[in-house]
């Protein structure tokens, strides 16, 4: 089961640098653009600022990153980066990741959203035409862009409880792997007390 969308912050950065790892070539040229070398990407992820930008994700009841988002800050606009681990597609993580994302630029007092993107990229294609982006095309490559409202009430306190019920969330999955990670040694010494018996 997946989770709630989590704002991350600079202690992440190794969970955030496993996940961009385990995607594969292909799957990491249509989020850089370019098939990034290990170390070119662990060079990205020390090189995300916290302050001027913001980082979401969706984890799996081992606490694994399936899903991310990188929301870099300009000075009225943001660029939206998305990726999702194979076996998790088409079950609505990119869409709760964009979400997320929309709503956190509103709050910032930002204008725009945008989305660039590889014309080949089907499922940034599709989730930008499914959340309402407008999608320009030229050549091998697209921009999606969506106009945002300005900042409420209700922006501000959905980004204020999403934040918090994806850290509950958080803790009680971080307690039940815990707990599975205990059970799972005390089987394994069960076993080879069993076995020299």
């Amino acid at each position: 089961m997946i989770s709630p969308v989590r704002e991350l912050s600079g202690v992440d950065r190794l969970a955030l640098a496993h996940h961009f790892l385990a995607l594969a070539g292909e799957d990491r040229r249509r989020r850089f653009g370019a098939v990034l070398h290990d170390v070119a990407i662990c060079r990205y992820v020390k090189g995300i600022d916290f302050e001027r930008d913001a980082m979401f994700a969706v984890v799996n009841d081992e606490l694994h990153i399936i899903g991310a988002a990188h929301l870099a800050r300009a000075d009225e606009d943001a660029e939206l980066g998305v990726s999702v681990l194979p076996g998790y597609r088409d079950l609505g993580v990119g869409g709760a990741l964009l979400r997320r994302a929309h709503v956190h630029a509103r709050n910032w007092g930002l204008r725009e959203l945008f989305m660039h993107c590889l014309f080949e990229n089907h499922a940034i294609m599709h989730l930008a035409h499914k959340n309402g982006m407008d999608v320009v095309v030229r050549s091998s490559e697209a921009d999606a862009r969506l106009v945002l409202p300005p900042a409420d009430a209700l922006s501000y306190m959905s980004a204020v409880f999403e934040q918090h019920f994806a850290l509950g969330d958080y803790a009680l999955r971080s307690h039940f792997a815990g707990a599975r990670n205990a059970t799972n040694r005390y089987m394994a010494a069960m076993a080879v007390i069993n076995h020299k018996a």
